[in-house]
């Protein structure tokens, strides 16, 4: 599963890999004819009514798990920071990702309250590819933009050190001007995930510029969550303009389930 998922970052256009937040939304996904699915932290742990950050290795893994039986597409995880600061707390990490069948995952460089130090964080990457011992396919994410650290330089510094560590796929998170997304494209050599961003590049500009992967994080919850809000709202007021968007979930629901 993880050459098949690897090999789908090697088409003529981006893989366009959406964030399920449990088994019913990731079988709804794969009915519209996604070839892979990747897992949400933030909308994981909103399933949890916690923030992101806020679950334990176990409880993503277990839930990782659950995407992983619902469809028969390759799916990579939001591993965070691979649950611990040591490369060997990376490893197992991977191990364990492995163990449960997924076919890739990211590890990112945010210590929760900072960035690792370069070193550090390409060690920590480097300890990933060993568990991941060419079984799965591993994104390496360097979390400067999310994080107050606008140095595109060190982005792309950071990037090229984790190529070297050999990642597979390599993330930036937070690149909103597509000059930039250019700029890392053109100064690594493999394939580069973007995040679909509200206002910043498009799908049509990002395919142009050579992204290899477009991913939307845990927009695709956070969306379910405000239809959620209105409906609710709409419900206080006494309407019940929910109920067409209702039943176009409840068709595709239908379709997906079987």
């Amino acid at each position: 599963m993880a050459s098949e998922f690897l090999d789908l970052h090697h088409g003529d256009t981006p893989l366009l890999i959406p964030n399920p937040w449990d088994a019913g939304s990731a079988k709804l996904l794969a009915s519209l004819g996604f070839r892979a699915l990747a897992t949400t932290s933030s909308g994981f742990a909103g399933t949890l009514g916690r923030r992101d950050g806020g679950v334990t290795r176990d409880e993503a893994l277990a839930h990782a798990a659950t995407i992983v039986a619902a469809t028969p597409l390759p799916v990579s995880a939001d591993l965070e920071n691979g649950f611990g600061d040591t490369p060997d707390d990376v490893a197992a990490t991977i191990t364990a990702a492995r163990g449960v069948g997924l076919a890739g995952g990211s590890v990112e460089d945010y210590t929760g309250s900072g960035i690792y130090g370069r070193e550090a964080a390409v060690e920590r990457v480097a300890a990933a590819v060993g568990a991941a011992a060419g079984e799965f396919v591993l994104t390496a994410r360097c979390e400067n933009l999310l994080h107050g650290v606008d140095d595109l330089t060190d982005t792309i510094e950071r990037l090229q050190g984790y190529q070297e560590a050999g990642a597979d796929v390599l993330y930036a998170p937070g690149l909103v001007r597509i000059a930039d997304v250019e700029t890392v494209v053109r100064n690594v050599d493999l394939p580069v995930n973007v995040l679909l961003i509200d206002g910043g590049p498009s799908v049509t500009e990002l395919t142009a510029a050579g992204v290899a992967r477009i991913s939307v994080g845990g927009t695709f919850f956070y969306a379910a969550a405000g239809a959620l809000i209105d409906a609710g709202t709409a419900l206080l007021a006494g309407e019940t303009s929910f109920y067409a968007q209702a039943a176009t979930g409840r068709k595709g629901a239908a379709a997906a389930f079987g």
